[in-house]
């Protein structure tokens, strides 16, 4: 794109008083131009064949016949450089994360301002993955929940020492130097990771240390 031109834009928004309302909006800023305006995917996705692809496509997921996830999917292969950015009402984590896989590298909702949306749009085609923060923090919490919590097996915190001297493949000998321990006591505490993990032998206390990362 050539320095001071506008950026040429896509709107795929059914309702057509809010579609025009963005259009308005954007071109005010004169950073944008709306060269395709649509109230649904399938209209979008016929103006593709005709060549003049939009640097940006801003794209509702709630949309009539082919919903908008669907289309971000075929949006992000026929479009790979243009910039996919949701514009909607849902704020639900299925629809967020279904977006997000499909393709979409920003998800806004319809109370954004104008300002926001354009910085929104500037900022993927850098590179960026804007976020209403609101959605931002759905997106954290989601894999938060992703993320296996760490078991607590009441390892003291000599028990958490051996076992990791343990992980690094230390025999007893040289564990007992390394702790600065008797070969007895490392004996002890041994049986009680065993106990404590419910495992047998050195290489099961260590495949579950390593397996639950409890070191």
């Amino acid at each position: 794109m050539t320095p001071g031109t506008p950026t040429s834009l896509w709107l795929i928004e059914d309702n057509t008083t809010f579609r025009s309302s963005v259009a308005r909006g954007l071109e005010r800023t004169g950073q944008f131009v709306c060269s395709g305006s649509f109230s649904s995917a399938e209209q979008a996705l016929e103006m593709i064949q005709a060549g003049n692809p939009p640097q940006a496509v801003l794209i509702d997921v709630g949309l009539p016949g082919m919903d908008g996830i669907e289309a971000i999917q075929i949006l992000r292969q026929q479009l790979p450089k243009a910039g996919l950015i949701v514009l909607t009402v849902f704020e639900d984590e299925e629809k967020i994360i279904r977006a997000i896989c499909a393709g979409a590298q920003g998800y806004l909702l319809k109370t954004a301002p104008v300002s926001e949306i354009a910085a929104a749009i500037e900022d993927v085609l850098a590179g960026g993955s804007p976020m209403n923060s609101r959605i931002a923090r759905r997106v954290l919490e989601v894999f938060s929940r992703l993320v296996p919590v760490k078991k607590d097996y009441g390892l003291t915190s000599r028990e958490q020492e051996i076992l990791q001297q343990m992980v690094q493949g230390h025999i007893k000998k040289e564990i007992a130097v390394q702790v600065g321990v008797s070969i007895h006591t490392v004996n002890t505490h041994m049986r009680n990771i065993y106990d404590k993990l419910q495992v047998n032998t050195v290489n099961g206390a260590v495949a579950k240390a390593l397996k639950e990362r409890l070191v």
